[in-house]
């Protein structure tokens, strides 16, 4: 199987706040989902690539628990979390 690879580059000005305009075209075709950006230092160069946050709602309503305590008391839920499970310190 053969993967193409292409390379696209523009010589763009970095303004005085430290911005750069990303082109329309790119933004379309790279950043579908998100308009976040990760920025990494690789070696000397400043490697842009797009980013999307992980999507954790799934997890959401999902911990189960013996617990008495009214869900509405944060305090009194923890006390009685930690009362059963107990933080083990060496």
């Amino acid at each position: 199987m053969t993967t193409k690879s292409y390379k696209h580059e523009m010589i763009k000005q970095v303004d005085e706040h430290g911005r750069i305009v990303i082109p329309k075209k790119w933004r379309d075709e790279h950043l579908k989902k998100s308009s976040t950006v990760k920025l990494e230092i690789k070696d000397d160069e400043i490697v842009l690539k797009s980013y999307e946050p992980v999507d954790i709602t799934k997890y959401f309503n999902s911990l189960k628990a013996d617990i008495k305590s009214d869900l509405d008391d944060w305090d009194a839920v923890k006390k009685e979390l930690y009362r059963k499970h107990p933080i083990k310190r060496s």
